[in-house]
């Protein structure tokens, strides 16, 4: 285009063929071509012939032809060059040549929003229409989009999973691509969500799903959690290098749905390594991360409370019985019993304190279960011998001085138990 004045009318026939001239060589220039760059005088002439053919007199005013032609322009690039270049490549290449393709095509829109510049500041704002930039966001969601974000989609998600399985991926590629589906929804996530992530998810429901079959299987209890604690560990880092943060809670909910709700019950009940064998061993980095996986899910920690207290029961359990055998036998040990019940639940206190974190399910479980054995222990203990009122009143203090029992407020001759 020239920059040169005349007092003749630009016609559109001219101005258009020195546009077209500009659009050529901008082509050249941002797709890598052998060009020499625009010279500032050039640049500025660019944009002259577009406010001149603007400001000119009616019926000499081209405005609302050159809104047309910045239209066309597009669509011509994004259907003739764009989309082809695009079609003829398969899989991971594809996916280049997309994340190529849309960084070009930025760049094409937001050169020639320059050279068309006075159209945003006057005609389109006058007459309420799409601006220059939505225009060419528009065009390429038309043309381009829309005809390839399928495969895209397809080949996103063939590759996710290659990293869920061990191999290594190209991470910048696949955040330019996914930055696709976010762009193209116009200021809205719907285009990511409807024609990405719903794919995405229903995957990943599929994926875990097999995966948790198959481990729940072959592994003990504490190398599930492991590989599930990791897997949840993975899936955060993929939202942060690549997939759009709102996916991040759908995609957390999802994986812990599927490793740790649907098989809850199997896993904690698992015979030889479930909750109750890392209580019965002592396995206290295990308890932590069952605590760790469960609390992040809601009411996630409620089977978990249940096997504690159901362990703790069958253990206070097992002390009475050795006690009623002890009887049976002509043994009375009543204060034996009565501190191995007060030592069951300093020991179990400390998985509540230290695995547990103090959570309010495992202090209402532990005093769920004590609650029994108390009740249990009177009862047994009143079979065993004739009670010693002295004794029992001082081995009631003592259990209210160490804040295992209260006085009742209301009945000071009945006694709570404190957890």
């Amino acid at each position: 285009m020239s920059s040169s004045q005349s007092r003749e009318p630009i016609t559109i026939e001219d101005g258009f063929k020195l546009i077209d001239a500009a659009v050529t060589k901008l082509t050249r220039i941002i797709e890598g071509k052998p060009e020499p760059p625009f010279l500032p005088e050039e640049y500025i002439g660019n944009y002259t012939i577009v406010y001149n053919m603007c400001i000119q007199k009616p019926p000499h005013d081209s405005s609302g032809p050159l809104y047309e032609k910045y239209g066309a322009i597009l669509q011509a690039y994004d259907k003739l060059t764009i989309l082809p270049s695009i079609m003829e490549k398969h899989d991971e290449y594809m996916l280049r040549e997309v994340s190529r393709w849309w960084e070009i095509n930025k760049i094409m829109v937001r050169w020639l929003s320059h050279f068309f510049y006075y159209l945003d500041r006057y005609y389109i704002a006058r007459n309420g229409i799409p601006s220059l930039t939505v225009v060419g966001m528009t065009c390429f969601r038309d043309h381009v989009y829309e005809k390839v974000h399928f495969n895209v989609k397809q080949v996103v998600i063939a590759l996710i999973h290659k990293e869920r399985e061990g191999q290594q991926i190209d991470r910048a590629l696949l955040k330019n691509v996914l930055d696709l589906f976010v762009q193209n929804g116009m200021g809205n996530m719907e285009r990511y969500e409807k024609d990405f992530e719903d794919f995405f998810l229903t995957e990943t429901n599929s994926y875990y799903s097999r995966k948790a079959s198959s481990w729940i299987q072959e592994d003990s209890c504490p190398e599930y959690m492991i590989k599930a604690e990791e897997s949840l560990k993975k899936e955060k880092e993929r939202v942060s290098h690549y997939l759009h943060s709102d996916t991040e809670p759908k995609l957390v909910a999802n994986v812990q749905t599927n490793l740790l709700v649907l098989v809850a019950k199997q896993l904690l009940e698992k015979e030889n390594s479930g909750c109750s064998a890392l209580l019965r061993d002592d396995k206290t980095d295990d308890l932590s991360r069952m605590y760790r996986l469960y609390h992040a899910i809601p009411q996630g920690l409620e089977p978990v409370a249940v096997a504690f207290r159901l362990h703790v029961t069958a253990e206070g359990n097992s002390l009475i019985k050795q006690a009623e055998d002890a009887a049976t036998s002509g043994i009375v040990e009543e204060q034996v019993l009565v501190r191995k019940i007060i030592d069951l639940h300093d020991k179990y206190m400390a998985y509540v304190t230290d695995c547990f974190q103090n959570h309010t399910l495992f202090h209402k479980s532990l005093k769920e279960a004590f609650e029994i054995f108390f009740s249990e222990c009177v009862e047994q203990l009143s079979r065993m011998f004739k009670p010693d009122i002295k004794m029992i009143k001082k081995r009631i203090e003592d259990l209210i001085t160490r804040d295992y029992l209260e006085r009742d407020t209301e009945n000071p001759n009945t006694f709570k138990y404190v957890a």
